[in-house]
């Protein structure tokens, strides 16, 4: 069905929070998917976005979802992981680190995953990457677990992987700390170490704290697009079917854009910044650190169906 300039019957405004800055490539692809959802509807369906973190950081944007005052937001890690952190089990240190195994993983696993969202209240319109996480930091490298200790290092409140590596590394005392707090530690100097990928610590201004990167990928971020369920079951199905049409377009952009450009920043990262490559013996110590963080979040954190289910796909 043809559905290209249909015009709706209700006007439709979806309000829609991001950490993205409305330059970045993820604001670039949202605007394009702005104008396509306006055009398609003739002027019916204005997405609304809120840049910047505006509504607070992704926790904060899931909680704004559940209470109506969002209709949807881009997500990473954290915001997923508060409404099902069985989903953070593709975000293990060590288990993904190319792409496409992660993409295998997820496409076997969505099912699940979508299933559980909606149960509790969430609708996923598209699933995506943040990058491939690199060890950044400021006057050191870190080439091997202990160079962590004593460090002044963060983990993001929900996160039930990182506390878990820290304590196993031991003399680790992170802070917990949400994402728009991060720039100001890192330029007071209370944080001197972040594993980001290199596109997010460009575009949110972390990497011009920050002087050392290593080469090697702990691991791949994920990220979605997600809707109040409520909220898109309330939309008339001729805006619907603009929406999901659009959105599928948008995300598959998305993806291979942030693919894209994350490849590109780390480029230009290293292009300015000491960079270094992990020995045989570094990478094999991270290894063995990885392993016992899984061992230790399986049947705890991660359903030993689930967990088993992903790292199938290694």
């Amino acid at each position: 069905m043809a559905i290209a300039g249909a015009a709706l019957a209700d006007p439709t405004t979806l309000k829609i929070g991001t950490l993205a800055p409305p330059d970045s490539p993820w604001g670039h692809v949202f605007k394009v998917w702005k104008r396509a959802a306006a055009e398609r509807s003739s002027g019916a369906i204005d997405l609304q976005f809120f840049w910047n973190g505006q509504q607070g950081d992704d926790r904060a944007m899931v909680a704004k979802i559940r209470t109506g005052q969002l209709d949807g937001a881009t997500l990473a890690g954290a915001g997923l992981g508060e409404i099902d952190r069985q989903v953070l089990v593709l975000q293990l240190p060590g288990l993904f680190r190319e792409r496409s195994k992660l993409d295998a993983a997820r496409a076997d696993m969505r099912g699940r995953f979508d299933a559980s969202f909606e149960r509790q209240g969430f609708r996923v319109l598209g699933w995506g990457d943040v990058g491939r996480a690199h060890t950044m930091s400021k006057g050191f490298a870190v080439r091997v677990p202990s160079d962590v200790k004593h460090r002044r290092t963060f983990y993001l409140p929900g996160d039930p992987i990182a506390p878990v590596v820290f304590s196993l590394i031991g003399d680790v005392t992170p802070r917990q700390i949400a994402v728009p707090e991060i720039l100001p530690g890192l330029t007071s100097g209370s944080i001197d170490l972040v594993t980001a990928p290199p596109l997010v610590a460009e575009q949110l201004q972390w990497a011009s704290r920050l002087d050392t990167i290593g080469e090697d990928v702990a691991g791949i971020g994920i990220g979605a697009l997600v809707f109040s369920n409520a909220r898109w079951s309330a939309v008339p199905a001729d805006a619907k079917a603009i929406l999901a049409e659009t959105g599928r377009v948008a995300s598959e952009a998305l993806t291979r854009r942030i693919r894209a450009e994350d490849d590109a920043a780390l480029v230009r990262l290293e292009g300015r910044m000491t960079h270094y490559a992990l020995a045989p013996s570094e990478k094999a110590e991270w290894e063995k650190l990885f392993v016992e963080t899984a061992r230790r979040l399986r049947g705890s954190v991660f359903d030993a169906a689930t967990f088993d289910e992903a790292v199938r796909h290694r």
